[in-house]
């Protein structure tokens, strides 16, 4: 396995000064029991990197197992690191998720010796524990610039600025001047430059690109002071020194090429991690011209370029932007006013614009949430992030809103909605402000905004933006365009997250009609409306109206998807709830059964989605019955949700409900309690106190009180949720006749029976009505009302079957 491994060159030929501290690291062991962790602390650009890649480097020539490099400054950048060594450990790995293919990394190197992981710029301890905690052997080094505690990451060493006889030879051994002339001035240019290896890198370049004498380089060091100074951070005299040596090596590089120093402005305002190297190739006329830029920039020290990616160092970036005008033009020969649609503008855009139009050039052309286009989405994702965030003003092209538009889709369909959050934002300001407000495109972004803040639970927020966004759209293309049926089904969603589900009612009605006339009646659009419409009517207790849609859904959704695909889980789930509040538990199983897989293998083990599949199979298990079954399925939907969307999210509160029942179910009461408050808790601050989920929520933690002989407080409980259920779901709702027999069943087991009589008999009539008199709710209910008739009075001994208390 010594083969294995990612180091690139080093950027340089020359390494001085850092004999001693490369000697301490070759003092620790190759193999052995017990991980070998080290730590190496410095301000960025002290040479951290430098020093790690030579040791890493010897090591790979001694040792016998992978010696394997990860840019780890951000947590999603470790986890894609241990994948990639996976892959190159199995190439079979590299189809797997991120997530299961790092795991299967770290799983390999237990117990292996020989091996070393470089973790380069390390910005939290707290990134490294999940992985650390599990290795017990090898080596581990870590770059950081962080002063932080890392006791539980091994010792840490300190690297300073080079000493004044080393930071003298680094410059002689570039610029190959050694005479007695050039001591002096290259001695002094050291102490200029703060003894910084970046810095004496960049000038050594310079001075032996140029053939400048050091006397000279370093006068106009002196007199041309940067007019940045001024805007950096206090306190940092290298960066101070840095942007002094920039301005003069920008000066070099645009008599020798222009667009070398267009194409580093514009690199800029990327991030400082690997970016893809094919994304600048629309930036000038021709590949040559990108390729000789590149070249450049790398001769000088600018960038670190390989065959398929350029990175740029994060305090060459500061400079650069703090040195850019604002009204800095985009490269003189750029592509780009003709490669994007919409008119030109007059003036060339700022190279931050540039950069965004690059990144949305390079997107893939299908869906984000098509899993194919996953990687290359997560190696654009940080310079999604970095363009975004540093260009503030409005975009000449409003096409490259959906940059941030898209990433943030993709965050989605990972199950990553908080991180989208920001860039879904960033999309919409930037529509708004190239377009207008009330522009179909603006619309667009709303409503997917929307669509992310429904995923956070936060739903009153995303009604608003729904709301504006069918009036936009609607206005613009009328009321029977497709585009109108898309914004009138995600406002119906929404209306029925927030327990309008009669005002959703009609809005969904009239999206399925809009899109089976223009789209037609197998589109998988007209299959998603058909299972919106389906889910409206079994939460209005419609459940034989609801059922021919979902199974028409299904029918259209795995004809035109197949049978593999995410949304056809989604049916076949849909099916299986629909099928149980008809009382066919049996059919249901199956259904659920099938989804899990496919929901797992297309999302992975960790994401929401695969929670709720969880979720689905465990319910139908209970309903039959099966709660030692339901119990591990239950817990692990419950971690994956918690983990995904935080504790406080309204999906964390049903897989809460849903664990306590089954807790419930197996006697475990005194479990279920607190989780069973927890989850109110959470539903009543996400989505209010009239929400028939907090209904829900009420009668549930009154069961649990009930089942520990706690009636008189579930009692109050019993009777809000009654009221809730009544006043969101009507009279007749077969959820209010269960909140009407969770209420008689307190009464009874308080012994008062006559207050419960009257509660059953009305229970008995709505579910019949709604139902059917053959349904097992029904029967439930018919049965537990003649064994309340029969109890002598006061006797709260009840023999009968009580009919289930959830809702």
């Amino acid at each position: 396995m010594a083969r294995v491994n990612n180091l690139r060159a080093p950027d340089s030929r020359v390494f001085k000064g850092r004999e001693n501290v490369l000697a301490q690291l070759g003092q620790l062991p190759l193999d052995g029991p017990g991980v070998v962790a080290q730590s190496v602390r410095g301000m960025g650009g002290v040479g951290k990197s430098t020093l790690v890649l030579y040791y890493a480097r010897r090591h790979r020539d001694k040792g016998s197992g992978p010696v394997w490099w990860i840019d780890a400054e951000k947590p999603q950048q470790i986890t894609a690191g241990l994948a990639r060594l996976a892959a190159a450990l199995d190439p079979v790995h590299g189809a797997m998720p991120l997530e299961d293919a790092a795991e299967w990394a770290v799983t390999w190197l237990q117990g292996r010796t020989g091996w070393l992981l470089v973790f380069d710029n390390v910005e939290e301890p707290a990134h490294l524990r999940p992985w650390l905690g599990r290795l017990s052997t090898g080596q581990v080094l870590i770059t950081t610039r962080r002063d932080l505690p890392w006791q539980d990451q091994g010792t840490a060493l300190y690297l300073d600025t080079l000493a004044p006889g080393a930071s003298l030879a680094v410059l002689q051994d570039l610029t190959g001047r050694r005479g007695h002339d050039d001591t002096v001035p290259l001695a002094d240019l050291a102490e200029e430059l703060g003894h910084l290896p970046l810095a004496l890198q960049q000038a050594g370049a310079y001075l032996a690109q140029t053939r400048t004498r050091p006397a000279a380089y370093l006068d106009r060091l002196r007199t041309d002071p940067a007019t940045t100074l001024a805007t950096t951070a206090p306190g940092d005299p290298h960066q101070r020194t840095i942007a002094r040596l920039w301005t003069l090596t920008l000066t070099a590089l645009q008599a020798i090429d222009p667009n070398s120093v267009e194409l580093l402005r514009i690199l800029a305002y990327c991030a400082p991690d690997s970016l893809p190297r094919d994304v600048l190739a629309p930036a000038l006329p021709t590949t040559h011209a990108v390729d000789q830029a590149l070249g450049l920039l790398a001769a000088y020290s600018m960038i670190t370029l390989t065959d398929t990616a350029v990175t740029v160092h994060r305090l060459v970036q500061a400079v650069l932007r703090t040195t850019t005008p604002p009204d800095a033009p985009a490269p003189r020969h750029s592509r780009l006013r003709r490669l994007l649609p919409g008119p030109r503008p007059k003036t060339a855009p700022h190279p931050s614009a540039v950069a965004l139009s690059l990144l949305h050039r390079a997107t893939p052309s299908g869906s984000p949430a098509e899993v194919r286009y996953w990687p290359r989405w997560q190696d654009l994702l940080p310079h999604v992030h970095a363009a975004t965030g540093h260009h503030d003003g409005p975009h000449p092209y409003p096409q490259t809103a959906l940059l941030p538009g898209g990433a943030a889709a993709y965050l989605r369909a990972r199950g990553q909605a908080a991180q989208a959050l920001p860039l879904a934002e960033r999309a919409l300001q930037l529509t708004e402000a190239a377009l207008c407000p009330d522009h179909p495109t603006t619309a667009i972004h709303m409503s997917n905004l929307a669509s992310t803040l429904g995923e956070l639970g936060r739903h009153p927020e995303a009604l608003l933006l729904k709301e504006r966004a069918l009036r936009v759209t609607e206005a613009a293309l009328g009321p029977d365009h497709p585009t109108t049926a898309i914004r009138l089904g995600n406002l119906a969603r929404t209306l029925m997250e927030l327990g309008r589900y009669a005002e959703a009612l009609p809005l969904a009605d009239r999206t399925l009609s809009i899109n089976e006339a223009t789209l037609g009646s197998d589109h998988p659009t007209t299959a998603t409306s058909l299972g919106n419409l389906a889910r409206i009517l079994g939460e209005l207790g419609r459940h034989t109206d609801a059922l021919p849609l979902v199974e028409r859904a299904l029918r259209v959704t795995e004809m035109v998807s197949g049978p593999s695909h995410p949304d056809t889980a989604t049916r076949l789930n849909s099916l299986a709830r629909t099928l149980m509040e008809l009382g066919r538990y049996a059919e249901a199983l199956p259904l659920a059964e099938r989804a899990l897989p496919i929901a797992e293998a297309t999302f992975g083990p960790d994401h929401p989605d695969t929670a709720a599949a969880l979720g689905h199979l465990a319910r139908t298990l209970k309903v039959l019955g099966r709660h030692t079954e339901a119990l591990p399925l239950s817990e692990r939907a419950l971690a994956i949700t918690e983990a995904a969307l935080g504790p406080d999210h309204p999906d964390t509160a049903i897989r809460l409900d849903s664990l306590a029942l089954t807790l419930g179910a197996l006697g475990r009461h005194t479990e279920a309690l607190p989780l069973s408050e927890r989850a109110l808790a959470i539903t009543e601050a996400a989505l209010g106190p009239d929400h028939p989920d907090t209904a829900i929520r009420l009668g549930n933690l009154a069961r649990t009180l009930a089942e520990l002989g706690r009636h008189t407080k579930a009692l109050p409980l019993e009777k809000r949720a009654l009221a809730i259920t009544e006043a969101a779901l009507g009279p007749d709702h077969p959820t209010t006749a269960i909140r009407l027999s969770n209420l008689a069943t307190t009464w009874v087991e308080l012994g008062r029976r006559t207050e419960a009589l009257p509660l059953l008999e009305r229970a008995l009539a709505i579910t019949e009505a709604a139902l059917g008199p053959d349904h097992p709710t029904t029967i439930l209910h018919r049965d537990y009302l003649s064994d309340v008739r029969q109890m002598p009075t006061g006797d709260n001994a009840c023999g009968g079957r009580v009919p289930p208390r959830t809702g």
